[in-house]
Order: structure tokens, then C-alpha cells, then sequence
């Protein structure tokens, strides 16, 4: 039977907050599918709803099997800003307009890169261990230091990274910026030093934090080349993607003491296996790519994330959520 209803799938894990923003439209229909869907079942599911006009992703892969599979796609979102995982020349093709949440986890993300910075430079891990196993007279021997005067390299300006720059600034470090696609006065106006060559700026500083997209140019950013140019009392840190940073050469690089730690929310591969080299090394924290999942941050990408869906299906969609400006008019 011909429906006038609009069919949009949301994971599991979207917020409250972002579903009542669909409770007054009587021509949308959400279902949901699991936050962790493999790809098969995902393009299955697709083909049972079909014809889908929405979707709202987590970390699930969306390319030509799941257009094809949609029937009707209209509009895809992402609950995030990162699309790696989204085939947009595939959905350009198609006039389908692919959206992000905006700003609506940087802050998120900003803190989680302070807090990794923080977490190593106090020795966290190591003081919580040296209490319960009785070793206090041992303290003195791990003596934690301060960000204060200390100098970040921040890579990447975007939403994130000028966030994680204020927050560094407020605990009174030099900062330096490498963004190619951001004018030098901005990033001056911003209160940070921008830096034209990454290769002579690692040199300077004590802590990298990276917050640039993955794509075919920063995959590999930090490879070994890079890691040697480091300190050897630095830290790398990683709120952005997997693979823009070589596990193997971060694994060498921290093992042979070119590299005092690291802290990483993102990997090459998600999860990563069993027995990663890199879990068993004390000089290193992680996280399940949780930086920009806080239970604000969940409500506040919900809410825009279906603030996008349904601009897009009303024809208006939010201009600058829009990663792909071509499918505007």
C-alpha cells in the first residue's frame, strides 16, 4: 500500500532528546537497527525497509551495496563529524546530501585530548598503582610534571582542534597549530603560533595532539620519519582516526625510548585485536573511541543529527552540516 511516510533508521544508542525532535511529525517513521550492525546485516535490513529515506550512522559503512539497498535514500547523517567510512562520491552521484553533526562532540573530544595530555604528564596510571600496592615511599622515584609552560603542537584547526587549543591555553602552554587550509591570522587571532612545516615543528614540542579528518593525505601522517623527529620526552596523542598514525612505528618508536607515551583513543582497526602490541606497554593509555561520546555529546549530536534528517527530507538542508556542498543548489 502507497505510505507518504518518510522511513529513517537510527542506531540503538540515539538519544531521547534527538527521537522528540521526530514525535511531531506524523510523516516520519524511525526504526532502529543495532549500533554495532555488521555490514551484511545492515545492507539486509536496508533491503527489508526498503524504501529507506534516511539514515542516521554510528560507525556503520555506507556505500554503493547500501544505496542500492536503500531504494529512496534521500539524506545520510552522520552521528559524529567523521566520514571516513562513507562513500560521498557515491552519494554526489546521486544528489544525496551527506551531513555531520557540526560542533555538537568537539567539546567532548577537546577535553578527552586534555585529558590524555594530563593523564600522562601527572603519571596518573602509575600514582593510582603505587597507593593500592602499598609503594608509597616509591613516589618520589615518579615524579609526575606539569603542562604549565610546557608546548603543544596541535594538527588540525577545525572544530576540535580550536577547542583543544583553548583549552591548552588556559593551562598556560605554548601552542602551536599546523593546518595548511587555515590562514596564519586566524590561527594568531586564536592566541596560537602557526607552523607552516610539521617536520620542523615536532622538533619543538612536548605534546602532539592530533585532530585533523582522515583521508588519503593523513593516512600515515606519523609514520617513523615523523616519531624520530619527536622528543624522546614527548607524547603523541590521538582523539582523530586510526591510521593516521603508524601503530607499528608508534610500538617501536615507544619501546626504544624515541618517545615518552602515548595516549590513543582510535586505532587502525576497531577493535583492535587481542594481544595489540601496543597493550602492554606502560608508557601507553587508550580509550574505545569514546573522546566525543559523553552523555552530552550523545544528546547534542542526537538532537542535530535529526535536526539535519529532517531539513534534508523538508528540501532545506542545513548548509554548513552538508560535507558534500556540490548536491546544493
Amino acid at each position: 500500500m502507497a505510505t507518504n511516510k518518510k522511513k529513517v533508521l537510527i542506531t540503538e544508542s540515539f538519544s531521547q532528546r534527538g527521537r522528540d525532535l521526530f514525535k511531531d511529525r506524523d510523516d516520519i517513521e524511525l526504526v532502529e537497527f543495532p549500533n554495532m550492525i555488521s555490514a551484511v546485516d545492515f545492507e539486509a535490513m536496508l533491503k527489508q525497509q526498503a524504501p529507506v529515506h534516511g539514515v542516521a550512522l554510528g560507525a556503520t559503512k555506507f556505500g554503493e551495496p547500501e544505496i542500492q539497498a536503500s531504494g529512496d535514500i534521500r539524506v545520510v547523517t552522520r552521528i559524529g563529524v567523521g566520514y571516513d567510512a562513507v562513500d560521498v562520491p557515491a552519494l554526489s552521484r546521486r544528489k544525496v546530501p551527506l551531513m555531520v553533526a557540526g560542533t555538537a562532540n568537539s567539546p567532548s573530544v577537546a577535553e578527552q585530548a586534555l585529558f590524555m595530555m594530563l593523564t600522562l604528564a601527572k603519571r596518573a596510571v602509575e600514582m593510582h598503582a603505587l597507593v593500592k600496592q602499598g609503594q608509597w615511599g616509591a613516589r618520589l622515584g615518579k615524579l609526575p610534571f606539569d603542562l604549565y609552560g610546557k608546548t603543544v603542537l596541535i594538527v588540525g584547526f577545525g572544530r576540535i582542534g580550536t577547542r583543544t587549543a583553548k583549552r591548552c591555553l588556559a593551562m598556560e602552554m605554548n601552542v602551536l597549530v599546523f593546518d595548511p587550509y587555515k590562514a596564519a591570522e586566524e590561527i594568531k587571532t586564536a592566541g596560537c603560533e602557526p607552523v607552516a612545516d610539521l617536520d620542523a615543528a615536532l622538533p619543538r614540542a612536548d605534546f602532539v595532539s592530533v585532530h585533523c579528518p582522515k583521508t588519503p593525505e593523513t593516512v600515515g601522517m606519523f609514520n617513523a620519519a615523523r616519531l624520530k623527529r619527536m622528543k624522546p620526552t614527548a607524547y603523541l596523542i590521538n582523539t582523530a582516526r586510526g591510521g593516521i598514525v603508524d601503530e607499528p612505528a608508534l610500538h617501536d618508536a615507544l619501546v626504544s625510548g624515541k618517545l615518552a607515551g602515548a595516549g590513543l583513543d582510535v586505532f587502525e582497526m576497531e577493535p583492535p585485536p587481542i594481544g595489540h602490541s601496543l597493550f602492554e606497554l606502560p608508557n601507553v593509555i587508550m580509550a574505545p573511541h569514546v573522546a566525543g561520546v559523553t552523555r552530552e555529546a550523545v544528546d547534542r549530536m542526537s538532537e542535530q543529527t535529526a535536526l539535519n534528517i529532517l531539513s534534508a527530507l523538508d528540501g532545506e538542508p542545513i548548509r554548513q552540516n552538508v560535507i558534500n556542498q556540490d548536491v546544493l543548489g
